[in-house]
């Protein structure tokens, strides 16, 4: 990975990672991009076997990982999870809030079960992994970086559930460096746009518009989940020790081009 040529490889030797939605693609990158770089990881969700395909590939990077299934809308499983963590290796350093529901459905035909269901796993999720990590946090004045999207800043079509959770994610994220930051606690949260090699992208777009629309990002291409690993190991690092409440676009510039050419393609195929 790029990772090991942009920082030191024992950045976070001995530190410890909690990662929610651990067995998703971009949010398993993010702990292997930690993994990289000396960290133990905690790998936290509901499906066990991507669960474990992550923790494979992190254990064949000579790092240490755990798996500890919970469910970010039941804080006392978050909770449990935390206290097996460090049972398992000492602290929590830490804490990855990336756990997410994220399905592509026009507004007018979007349930209000569809929509509940999103703001609970994405924002109530977020919510209960800090709450539950806060005590965990304030012994080690670790940190949290929280995994939003473009989405909470401009609209994409048939996405106006998922840009409700993240704006949303924001706004609490921006809250809670307020109140933890006299505690050692930073709060930051990453907002990428479009990332290669994902679900999430594959549903929304074809091949040929992802060619399409990387003509229009302003560096030339999309973002690759090692780009997100990248951001969130600076922002876990000492170089951000001032950055807190910031809410940091990892986009290329993307956003810069607005929706509209993307809306174009997705509602008019």
């Amino acid at each position: 990975m790029m990772i090991g040529k942009c920082f030191a490889k024992d950045l976070f030797r001995g530190k410890t990672v909690f990662v929610t939605g651990g067995g998703g693609t971009i949010n398993a990158g993010i702990a292997r991009g930690f993994a990289e770089l000396g960290a133990n990881l905690a790998l936290c969700g509901r499906t066990l076997a991507s669960l474990e395909a992550a923790a494979a590939s992190i254990r064949a990077l000579s790092a240490q990982a755990l798996v500890v299934e919970a469910d970010v809308q039941r804080i006392e499983t978050l909770e449990a999870a935390l206290a097996a963590t460090e049972r398992r290796f000492g602290k929590v350093d830490v804490l990855i809030c990336g756990a997410a529901a994220n399905f592509p459905a026009p507004a007018e035909q979007m349930t209000a079960d569809g929509f509940a269901k999103v703001i609970a796993v994405d924002l109530m999720g977020s919510f209960n992994a800090a709450r539950a990590a806060f005590p965990h946090l304030k012994a080690t004045k670790g940190n949290i970086i929280f995994v939003s999207a473009t989405n909470a800043l401009m609209p994409f079509a048939f996405q106006a559930h998922v840009g409700a959770a993240k704006a949303g994610i924001d706004s609490l994220m921006r809250g809670l460096a307020l109140e933890w930051g006299k505690y050692g606690i930073r709060c930051n949260s990453i907002l990428p746009g479009p990332i290669e090699q994902t679900e999430g992208l594959r549903r929304l777009l074809t091949a040929e518009d992802i060619a399409e629309l990387s003509a229009y990002v302003p560096i030339g291409r999309f973002g690759t989940i090692e780009d997100c690993a990248a951001v969130c190991c600076f922002l876990a690092s000492p170089a951000a020790s001032l950055l807190t409440g910031v809410a940091l676009v990892a986009d290329g510039g993307q956003s810069f081009s607005g929706s509209a050419m993307l809306a174009e393609l997705m509602m008019n195929p």
